[in-house]
């Protein structure tokens, strides 16, 4: 199949390489769009439906301070629905957020409703998880509705494979998600941008854990000359070895001089290891679906403040002194307000999540910096796998 010309994109998204660790394929790098700079590694805290979930846009900016975060197409699209969005002037103005918003084109959520979707060449039909509704994803009205939403940076639409997934299936999977790619390029061409700033494009490499399948999606994906690439299908329950092989053989071959985002990972330790393989950027849920059921991660280990332990534990969260929250809450304090059932204790465990989160990569980036950032990692990685 011969590749189109990559020739939409403008050059709003500006990545500059810093430095790269001399150990590993680590990197520090900087991206700067039209609402600011992202420093790199970043994560992105997942806004699914324009929020935060638990966290006022407020403390997000304040407390976690994050350069970016990530929207959902296929929520958005349904609630509050694209008309509300254009009418508000796109998703920065309706959720008050004047930095960099990430859309990802609803593939995932797609692969997720498996028993209530059928997935063709022409798209995907499936029914709203909220009122049974009927609707069509296609490659071309995937990147309309992301126009209208508005994101920086939005994301081609591809057909996320689940694991395990035999060879075949995940082979004609691949080369319709790169014909897909070809019909979201050339409906962008003919769809300008709906606000008064651009927006970045990213295809998205696929191939399940079969490395042939990977590295030929990583040569078609580079080849089209985008001004960032993303990896997906790498967050779905295959072992993390399988994941990190699959993401150095895309690393391999993805331009260096281009950002590289990991999609819907991970674990603290699955984004040390995986910034070691050269990757820039991340999300997932995991912070704040984790926090809300009292699972907490600190730079030595992850806490369950439900725990009876920690009734009487008058130390701060993370005893390496971190806080993310305007008050250094205890332990003690936290673990009450969870079996109380108050909201506050999930508030602020989603706080000190996210808080960690972003603190890691940011501090992941300080060492890359330093040329000491895989001693560090080894470190972090040790510390961080346990139990509390």
């Amino acid at each position: 199949m011969e590749l189109i010309i990559f020739a939409l994109i403008t050059e709003d998204l500006k990545f500059t390489l810093h430095q790269t660790d001399s150990q590993s394929k680590a990197r520090a790098g900087s991206m700067v769009t039209d609402h600011g700079t992202v420093q790199t590694p970043i994560f992105m805290p997942v806004g699914t439906v324009a929020s935060v979930k638990g966290v006022h846009q407020r403390e997000l900016k304040e407390e976690i301070d994050p350069d970016i975060i990530l929207g959902n197409t296929y929520h958005l699209f349904l609630r509050p629905k694209t008309d509300i969005l254009k009418k508000a002037g796109g998703l920065h103005k309706f959720m008050g957020w004047d930095r960099n918003i990430l859309t990802d084109s609803g593939g995932y959520q797609v692969y997720s409703l498996s028993a209530n979707r059928k997935i063709k060449e022409e798209g995907v039909k499936f029914k709203s998880h909220i009122d049974g509704s009927l609707h069509l994803f296609t490659p071309e009205n995937v990147m309309e509705i992301q126009r209208v939403i508005g994101a920086d940076i939005i994301m081609a639409f591809d057909e996320c494979t689940p694991y395990p997934c035999e060879y075949n299936y995940a082979k004609r999977s691949m080369h319709m998600t790169h014909r897909w790619l070809e019909r979201c390029i050339t409906h962008l061409k003919k769809t300008p941008f709906e606000y008064d700033y651009e927006q970045t494009f990213f295809p998205i490499v696929q191939g399940s854990t079969y490395k042939d399948l990977r590295k030929q999606s990583a040569e078609y994906i580079a080849g089209v000359g985008a001004e960032g690439n993303a990896i997906g299908g790498l967050s779905v329950g295959e072992p993390a070895e399988e994941m990190y092989a699959m993401t150095d053989v895309v690393c391999e071959i993805l331009p260096e001089d281009k950002p590289r985002y990991l999609m819907g990972v991970g674990t603290p330790i699955n984004i040390l290891e995986n910034i070691a393989l050269g990757v820039d950027m991340f999300d997932c849920v995991m912070p704040t679906r984790n926090a809300r059921n009292g699972m907490l991660f600190t730079a030595h280990g992850t806490i369950n403040i439900k725990n009876k332990k920690w009734e009487d534990d008058f130390s701060a969260i993370d005893d390496m002194g971190i806080t993310f929250v305007d008050t250094e809450y205890s332990k003690a304090y936290l673990r009450h307000l969870f079996v109380a059932k108050e909201y506050l204790g999930k508030q602020i465990a989603t706080i000190h999540n996210l808080g960690f989160y972003l603190w890691l990569v940011r501090e992941a980036r300080k060492h890359i910096l330093a040329g000491d950032f895989t001693t560090w990692k080894n470190m972090m990685v040790k510390q961080m796998d346990k139990r509390l």
